[in-house]
């Protein structure tokens, strides 16, 4: 409270200090308070994914029940109809044609029977009927009328668009109506839905065992589910097209437009994003719901889960477009054999319309290309994965983290590339994504870049600046450059795959140097140095190429502690390394298997033993000339003779002509 008296120029401080600034409005701070107020029951993943499964099977439900599609209009005889109206099912209708002509003639003969009737009414010009007399022979007529049964076929146009309605057109109207009221559309649509479910969670279970990171993330489960959605709603889309083209072209056959439906670009995609293994696991709910939702079921069930396998299959570990249009093409090619193989077998081989299923077949191969194509960018845009084709762009030196490693952290930027060129060849041998682990290890240590004279690699001639540190602090700045490499490679958007191998690179491997060093420090009393503070914090790698790196990561720098690298110390090195690394329990969540170490290791040994490789010692007089050329291979050696034995005024007077020509 102010003091009385006091001058208003003493009052403004302190309103200032009361009055609370404004918080700009964010998306992020927007999304975080409705993230607060949540109930806790949405934020658990096993409900989550309990209500994606409901709701994807009501949702292919209601795609799968006709009579909810169906547009009911009640017409009246001489409409004109507004649609073309096909029978929904099999029907058989009764119908009896009007008897107008047997009903004219009985009640002209129902009046003639009583002449005295119209002679006994004087005045009277009309006669006028008697309809109790007539309607004995009208019903006499009516039923001397035989009913005529007509078959329909589901499918089977009952009325055309623009056509006037008749009264044939009512009665069978009528009698479609009448069938679909019999049927209960509840029910119906109950079964679909328990049947989706079924189908989905039975594939999900069997997939637990096989794709292990796809289970661990809710992300790919909904990508999974828009997946298969966006394919069964663009069937039903496209029978509605067929349907409005097959009427202008009568002799088209509807089912010669079914075969270019691009069900397997769906595996396709899954394919790309992920493994091939679960673009078959994703095809086979994908080919039966598919086919559940056109009319030969089997055959079209055959058709799709064919051109999915093969889809899938042909753009796993692609590296440009035109891969995914060549897979495209030779699922083409698949499709026509299938088409020849269903004729051929229904002895239906040598008619036209053969040839246009083969035709639609080729095509509908050729568009899963494109349609691939077109989404692949989409799809990285709103999941946030990472395709081979934005590993290719990251992948160039150009990049501006590469470029600010390269100059802030040259020697961690060469240490980057040589892991690149171990882990690439490593990942072939045991059948990982060669260009993903290639591309993640050139940025693993980007986080170095923050503070890059405390890494040993960097620190060319200069002291080193951990001996002026408590080994507990060292730990926390090695430890700090994989949480910055997370930051920098969140704001330059490197996708989740290479953020997610940044952070396990290292796991919970131990820093042992420092941890020995703050041991020694404490001596004899160790009880307060906690190993905990002296471990990475993980996760440990995930999947194998992660683990991979983490191998390459450790082998190449223990590779430049060896004082005589001879491959025989070299092998012995990289063997130690890893059998540390696998007794530490770190390689326990990527799917490595003994086998897959063996050639890991046979991998590293053929790459550093390159690096380290020996060279000739060349003679002085070969050095000198003596006829002798001098070769490249001179310009690799650290130090010749001559340096050594050059004179200091040699070297003052060669150390001032490089001091010229590097002055400005």
């Amino acid at each position: 409270m102010p003091k009385k008296g006091a001058h208003i120029s003493q009052l403004v401080p302190m309103l200032r200090k009361e009055e609370k600034p404004a918080k700009p409005i964010s998306i992020t701070g927007v999304l975080s308070r409705l993230g607060e107020k949540t109930p806790q029951l949405l934020k658990d993943a096993s409900f989550q994914r309990w209500l994606m499964l409901i709701t994807l099977s009501l949702f292919i439900a209601f795609l799968l029940s006709p009579n909810l599609l169906q547009k009911n209009v009640r017409y009246k005889l001489g409409d004109v109809a507004e649609e073309d109206i096909k029978a929904s099912r099999d029907l058989s209708v009764e119908y009896y044609p009007p008897p107008e002509k047997n009903e004219a003639e009985a009640v002209q003969s129902g009046l003639s029977q009583n002449p005295a009737q119209i002679e006994d009414l004087p005045g009277q010009t009309n006669p006028t009927t008697n309809h109790t007399e007539t309607r004995e022979p009208r019903e006499q007529a009516q039923s001397i009328v035989k009913p005529v049964y007509l078959q329909i076929k589901k499918g089977e146009i009952i009325v055309r668009e623009g056509e006037r309605i008749q009264d044939t057109h009512l009665i069978k109207l009528k009698t479609q109506q009448s069938a679909s009221r019999q049927v209960d559309t509840i029910s119906i649509f109950m079964g679909s839905a328990l049947l989706t479910a079924i189908i989905l969670k039975t594939f999900y279970n069997a997939s637990l065992k096989r794709v292990k990171s796809f289970i661990a993330s809710n992300k790919n489960l909904l990508f999974f589910c828009v997946l298969l959605a966006l394919v069964l709603i663009a069937a039903k889309i496209s029978l509605f097209v067929i349907q409005a083209v097959t009427v202008n072209i009568p002799h088209l056959d509807p089912d010669v437009l079914l075969y270019a439906l691009p069900v397997a670009s769906a595996a396709m995609l899954v394919s790309v994003f992920f493994t091939a293994d679960l673009a078959i696991i994703f095809a086979l709910p994908a080919s039966i719901l598919a086919a559940l939702l056109l009319t030969n079921t089997l055959e079209f069930f055959i058709y799709f889960l064919v051109g999915s396998i093969m889809a899938s299959r042909n753009v796993s570990q692609f590296k440009e477009r035109g891969n995914v249009l060549k897979a495209g093409i030779i699922v083409g090619l698949g499709q026509v054999l299938m088409i020849v193989a269903f004729n051929l077998s229904t002895g239906s081989f040598f008619t036209f319309k053969t040839i246009e299923s083969m035709f639609t077949a080729f095509a509908g191969g050729c568009l899963l290309g494109v349609i691939v194509i077109g989404f692949i960018p989409i799809v990285e845009i709103i999941f946030g994965y990472t395709t081979n084709f934005k590993l290719l762009e990251m992948a160039s030196m150009d990049h501006p983290l590469l470029q600010e490693l390269m100059v802030q952290a040259p020697g961690t930027y060469h240490h980057s590339v040589i892991v690149g060129s171990m882990v690439e060849s490593a990942a072939r041998a045991v059948g990982a994504n060669s260009l993903l682990a290639k591309v993640s290890a050139y940025y693993h240590d980007i986080g170095k870049t923050k503070k890059p004279a405390y890494f040993i690699e960097n620190q060319m001639g200069i002291d080193n600046k951990h001996e002026k540190l408590a080994p507990s602090m060292s730990s926390l700045i090695l430890i700090s450059h994989v949480k910055d490499g997370v930051e920098l490679a969140r704001k330059h958007k490197l996708g989740t795959e290479l953020i997610d191998i940044i952070r396990q690179h290292h796991g919970t491997s131990l820093i042992s140097y420092f941890y020995e060093k703050a041991k020694s420090a404490q001596y004899p009393d160790q009880s307060s140095v906690r190993i905990e503070d002296f471990r990475y914090p993980g996760p440990i790698p995930q999947t194998k190429e992660a683990g991979l790196i983490m191998l390459a990561d450790a082998a190449e720098a223990a590779s430049r502690t060896i004082n005589d690298p001879t491959p025989a110390r070299i092998q012995g090195m990289v063997q130690k390394i890893i059998n540390n690394i696998f007794a530490d329990g770190q390689l326990n969540d990527c799917e490595l298997t003994l086998k897959d170490m063996h050639q890991i290791a046979k991998s590293f040994t053929r790459i550093l033993t390159g690096i380290f490789h020996q060279r000739i010692e060349y003679p002085e007089s070969a050095a000198k000339g003596n006829g002798v050329k001098k070769t490249n291979a001179d310009s690799d050696q650290q130090q010749t003779k001559d340096d050594k034995d050059r004179p200091p005024k040699d070297k003052e007077k060669s150390g001032e002509t490089f001091k010229r020509l590097g002055s400005s």
